[in-house]
């Protein structure tokens, strides 16, 4: 009809009749409803109109304010034409202010209403609705204006005026002041479904979907109901506290809906029903809906691809997303959002690539929350440094980016103190902190363990009044944890009381156990217990690894026994963390029980399983693994690349070693890492292959780090003083890149005197010296019924000191007469034959195991060191198995060696 009113319009011209000022406001009318052709033909007659006697007529020119007005970006020809109206009325003050009402631009408004009140003109129920609607858009002061707009109304008398009694309670209810909305809504003597659906939309914001349904059941039979009513009932259904309850209901309005026609004659109520199937969890009825709906919108789309993304199906999401561009149909920010949530759920980094390339030719990449799902890609998918070339780019910030950026994961210490840099940077930039951005720096300050920062950032806790927070209570106690501040733990987490949750637990005995206090970590899990509190397979697993790291198989096994009892111990992660504990307790064989017991396995599982096998010295076990782990399905990943090369380097498999390593990258698609490199070097230099080294490190693709150079030089400490050079060479390039580090140094005096180089064994000591580094000191410990006993060389300090060395001198004289000989070599300083086997027989190691003798038991005997067994221990441990006639399982730093009857599971590769 409008496209026709036009069509007469310019008949009518081109016939010469010239309009008058009805004619030209019909025709302006006419061009409001025709869209962007509308306007430009509106911009024709506006042309028309100067030239004519109506240029200045009310009549024309208040239809020529309220056509721009309709139109972004024609303000100001709205405003110009208002400003050519010689005599003003009502309506032309009316237009104007609706315009800028229109607009959200409050400070406009109340200057037009108070030069309209100047110049003599009454408001009337349009201007307060004008008014209203201007007030509820206002962030700043629209709670305080509408409570002053209200006593205006009031001593108007427009109170019981429907429009605008209906404008105040629409404007009330958005800007959360819902009982006043609520009480308007009740005195109105009459009410329509505008002033209804106003309150609604209130309600729902606000989250109270079930009051804003009970609003509309009770309106239903008093007020004609419209498409926005049952469109506002759908969204209501998406904020009930029970969803089930919500698609119960949902679906009774779907099928009064379809009876009514209404769903298959609007696509607003198809909508409505996708949106709101969605949100409830009912996706397959929203596919259902969006399947059946004979038009499809941007909207519509926008509303099944939101819903796919929130319901984890992000594969049909994308889907959804390629087969909307098919249509046409252009995307809009909402579409994007989507879209690249659930590339970044997927981690399909490629078509998130895409999507934003797209986002950049619609211009969407500018809106805040385009740029926010960007960022939360790139951060998901590990792409660091375009997710901050995206969050320098933005021109516009809300509390997300911020929360974002901050809250990136940290790929080197630098970008830590980056994240560090953009938590001070938005609070200079006037952004207050939420429980979010708080979350975000105290995991930030807990990687880099700095306790100072970590104090300010509570004081900015206590500041902001969020401490009361349990998310945030739990976040100080991992903070302070990390940072070694144990003391401050117990006290957050006395505070915190009955406010305890499993993340409480679990932070404070994670703590204690960052700190090495497994007994107090153990006394908090029997504390739990007591009390009732829940045991999670996250508390298991941490106190399993503690376990293990200390190599406490007793605690350990108590631990086992309470996830029994909790019945976890079929739970995947807690069953990988018990055959890991198993493996570096020592007992390989609880470990491989317990593993072909588990009804499930991970990869985690695998890998725990294969490295304890390697670490063990059982390399033929750890490969035999490694390919059933191939025929169950499970994908290797880098970690059990590690053990499988671990296990060829603890068995000489050398051809095999460099075959894994081979197909790692060839076969699996994983490049090789430093640890992997480090594995190869250490497999060729156990084999005495250390002309091959040399050729290997040259054809790397990094550069070596630490971690390369210190295999080879230990490589050359084995090698009894052969390729010398060689090992000088490495132990440069570890003085230079860690000056400070006393291994470095106890390698290289080791390598020289391993060749006997004694000069030379002594300026790298002076070096030493020099750097002011001090050696660890070397010692070995058992855990006995009584406690942890620790021994040192030379130890004389315990208290059974002379039945030891008592047991010691009885077990020289028995491997002697078994044809023992100490292997003086391992004596790294230059003194007498007999001088180097008194030292040798006082190795910690051997006092532990003098020591364990003292004691009646049976049992294997389990010693741990911090350092790596001697060959001189080694030899003599070998003896000592066959001489009392008992198993010893031996942990040092590299691995273990079990002896039984005079030999070692090494077999003396290690």
């Amino acid at each position: 009809m409008s496209d026709e009113a036009c069509q007469i319009f310019k008949v009518m011209v081109s016939a010469g009749f010239w309009p008058n000022h009805f004619a030209f406001g019909s025709a302006i009318r006419a061009c409001q409803d025709s869209g962007a052709t509308g306007l430009k033909f509106g911009l024709q007659i506006h042309g028309l109109i100067l030239k004519s006697p109506f240029a200045s007529d009310p009549v024309v020119c208040n239809v020529l304010i309220s056509m721009y007005g309709r139109c972004v970006g024609y303000v100001d020809y709205a405003l110009r034409v208002f400003e050519e109206i010689k005599i003003r009325n009502s309506v032309s003050w009316n237009s104007i202010i609706s315009v800028h009402s229109q607009r959200g631009d409050a400070v406009s408004v109340f200057e037009l209403f108070s030069s309209m009140q100047r110049e003599g003109f009454k408001p009337n129920e349009y201007t307060f609705g004008s008014l209203i609607s201007a007030t509820s858009s206002s962030i700043d002061s629209g709670l305080c204006l509408l409570e002053q707009m209200l006593g205006m109304v009031k001593k108007s008398g427009f109170l019981s005026d429907l429009y605008v009694g209906s404008a105040l309670v629409s404007g009330l209810a958005r800007s959360g002041l819902i009982n006043y909305a609520g009480k308007i809504f009740e005195q109105m003597s009459q009410r329509n479904a505008v002033s209804m659906n106003g309150l609604m939309v209130g309600l729902v914001r606000r989250k109270h979907g079930e009051e804003a349904t009970g609003v509309f059941l009770e309106m239903k039979n008093l007020v004609d109901m419209n498409l926005d009513s049952y469109v506002i009932l759908l969204s209501a259904f998406t904020e009930y506290a029970v969803l089930e309850e919500a698609k119960r209901k949902g679906r009774e309005v779907h099928g009064y809906l379809t009876r009514t026609g209404l769903n298959d004659l609007k696509i607003a109520i198809g909508n409505g029903l996708v949106n709101m199937y969605a949100k409830c969890g009912a996706i397959r009825d929203a596919r259902s809906v969006f399947r059946l709906m004979v038009e499809k919108d941007l909207v519509s789309w926008n509303s099944m691809i939101s819903g796919l993304d929130q319901n984890d199906c992000f594969e049909d999401a994308v889907m959804s997303f390629q087969a909307m561009k098919k249509t046409g149909l252009v995307p809009s920010n909402f579409t994007l959002i989507s879209s690249l949530s659930s590339c970044a759920s997927l981690g399909w980094i490629m078509l998130g690539r895409q999507i934003h390339g797209e986002g950049l030719k619609l211009g969407l990449d500018l809106d805040v929350s385009v740029s926010n799902a960007l960022l939360a890609l790139y951060a998901d998918t590990g792409c660091l440094s375009e997710c901050r070339k995206v969050f320098s780019l933005m021109v516009e910030f809300d509390q997300v980016s911020w929360n974002s950026v901050i809250g990136t994961p940290a790929d080197s210490v630098a970008s830590i103190y980056e994240a560090v840099g953009h938590f001070m940077e938005m609070m200079r930039a006037g952004w207050d902190p939420n429980i979010v951005t708080f979350m975000n720096i105290l995991g930030v300050v807990s990687s880099l363990s700095l306790s100072e920062l970590g104090r300010q950032m509570h004081a900015l806790v206590l500041k902001y009044s969020v401490a009361d927070c349990s998310a945030i209570a739990n976040a100080l106690l991992a903070c302070y944890g990390k940072c070694g501040e144990i003391g401050e733990c117990e006290k957050i987490f006395a505070r915190l009381s009955d406010r305890r949750d499993e993340i409480s637990w679990n932070s404070m005995i994670s703590g204690y156990i960052h700190n090495e206090l497994l007994p107090k970590a153990m006394d908090l899990v029997w504390l739990m217990m007591q009390k009732g509190q829940r045991l999670d397979c996250f508390t298991f697993a941490t106190v399993l690894s503690a376990c293990a790291s200390v190599a406490t198989l007793e605690r350990g096994m108590e631990v086992h026994a309470c996830g029994i009892r909790a019945c976890l111990e079929s739970d995947v992660v807690v069953g990988s963390a018990l055959v890991d504990m198993y493996a570096k307790c020592g007992r390989i064989d609880y470990a491989s029980r317990f593993f072909d017991m588990m009804p499930e396995r991970n990869v985690y599982s695998w890998n725990s399983m294969l490295s304890g096998h390697a670490r063990h010295g059982h390399g033929d076990k750890a490969l035999e693994l490694f390919t059933k782990m191939k025929l169950n399905g499970q994908l290797p990943d880098h970690v059990t690349f590690v053990g499988v090369l671990s296990a060829c380097s603890h068995v000489g498999l050398v051809d095999e070693g460099f075959e894994h390593f081979k197909c790692m990258s060839e076969v699996y698609g994983l490049a090789p890492r430093m640890e992997h490199y480090s594995c190869m070097v250490d497999l060729l230099g156990r084999a005495g292959e250390l002309g091959k080294i040399e050729n290997f490190i040259n054809k790397m693709p990094m550069k070596p780090n630490v971690l390369i150079w210190r295999t080879v030089l230990g490589a050359c400490c084995r090698a009894n003083g052969r390729n010398t050079e060689f090992g000088r060479k490495a132990a440069a390039m570890l003085l230079d890149l860690e000056p400070q580090n006393a291994v470095n140094y106890v390698l290289l005096s080791n390598m020289y005197a391993s060749g006997e180089k004694w000069e030379d064994m002594a300026k790298a000591r002076r070096a030493m010296k020099r750097a002011a580094v001090y050696k660890e000191a070397g010692c070995s410990w058992v855990n006995m019924r009584d406690g942890v006993h620790v021994f040192v060389a030379g130890d004389k300090s315990h208290p059974d000191k002379d039945l030891i060395y008592e047991k010691l001198k009885e077990l020289n004289t028995k491997m002697r007469d078994e044809g023992y000989v100490p292997q003086t070599k391992y004596t790294f300083y230059d003194l007498e034959p007999e001088n180097k086997e008194e030292l040798l027989s006082y190795h910690s190691e051997k006092l532990a195991v003098a020591f364990v003798l003292t004691r009646n038991s049976g049992l294997p005997i389990r010693i741990m060191k911090n350092l790596r067994v001697c060959g001189d221990c080694h030899s003599a441990f070998k003896y000592i198995s066959k001489i009392v006639g008992r198993q010893i399982v031996l942990r040092d730093s590299n691995r273990f060696h079990h002896f039984d009857d005079g030999s070692c599971s090494c077999g003396d590769y290690w």
